[in-house]
């Protein structure tokens, strides 16, 4: 499925990140992969580039920093001479702009978190759109979580998580005449060490446990990356400006079989 296809793969820090799992995962389908990190989490991005099936190289980037960008794309061009793909999985809030603080959440952390999760979904697709170019045309992937809906403690994450949807489609549009696709994958939750420094995350897990209707487990980024590594290729050409929901159906309904009905006669 991407067999020779060159890939950029942000976000992953320990192995139980969907980032990982994708980078796992279109190894196993023939991709080329590099891996970015920055900061403290760097090493770990190192460490874990090891335990991939081939051991990927990575590249420091913060995504707020226009010399890091810079920095990538020539490393990429003297590297690949193109990209077909990335996976944006950066997203970021200071702790008063989460766990129930919204409207006492200063401005500048609010735009702290929108700057990291939104916007720099734009910033990664105009750095990468050269290379994509180049190659004929790409394919953007973002991480999501579906904020169609106010949810307890996820404050301005969940804003901004609402404007990368909104991002997302605005980038289809302008990049769609370059043969570039850019679409989101809204995952249900997953126990990642990103997602446990969430206030009430646990929330969450219990909500998707008794509401979608396919079952969910939080242990396992694998299906979510699994939709990531299709979106990035050739199988989802004609798709662009998507958000496609792997939840386990939980978007998709009201009330689930377990939530507030009767055991015996499924009534309210």
């Amino acid at each position: 499925m991407l067999e020779g296809k060159r890939l950029v793969i942000t976000g992953v820090l320990t192995d139980d990140s969907i980032a990982f799992h994708t980078a796992r995962v279109a190894q196993d389908l023939g991709a080329e992969v590099v891996l970015t990190g920055f900061g403290r989490g760097l090493s770990l991005t190192r460490r874990s580039a090891k335990r991939l099936p081939t051991v990927s190289d990575v590249v420091e980037l913060d995504i707020n920093d226009p010399e890091h960008m810079e920095a990538l794309v020539a490393d990429l061009d003297e590297r690949w001479g193109g990209v077909d793909g990335a996976l944006h999985a950066i997203a970021f809030a200071p702790t008063d702009a989460l766990g129930g603080s919204f409207l006492d959440t200063p401005a500048d952390s609010a735009s702290t978190a929108f700057l990291t999760s939104a916007f720099s979904y734009k910033t990664l697709a105009v750095g990468l759109r050269p290379l994509m170019v180049k190659a004929g045309g790409g394919a953007l992937v973002g991480l999501d979580f579906d904020n169609t809906h106010a949810w307890p403690a996820y404050d301005w994450m969940g804003v901004s998580k609402s404007a990368l949807g909104s991002v997302s489609r605005y980038l289809a549009r302008y990049l769609g005449g370059d043969g570039i696709r850019v679409n989101l994958v809204a995952a249900g939750p997953l126990g990642t060490v990103a997602a446990k420094s969430i206030p009430g995350f646990t929330q969450f897990e219990h909500l998707w446990q008794v509401r979608a209707p396919l079952g969910w487990e939080a242990r396992n980024p694998e299906p979510v990356a699994q939709m990531a590594c299709v979106l990035m290729s050739d199988y989802a050409r004609a798709t662009t400006g998507e958000i496609v929901h792997v939840d386990g159906g939980f978007h998709a309904v009201a009330a689930g079989t377990g939530e507030g009905l009767d055991p015996d006669t499924g009534a309210p």
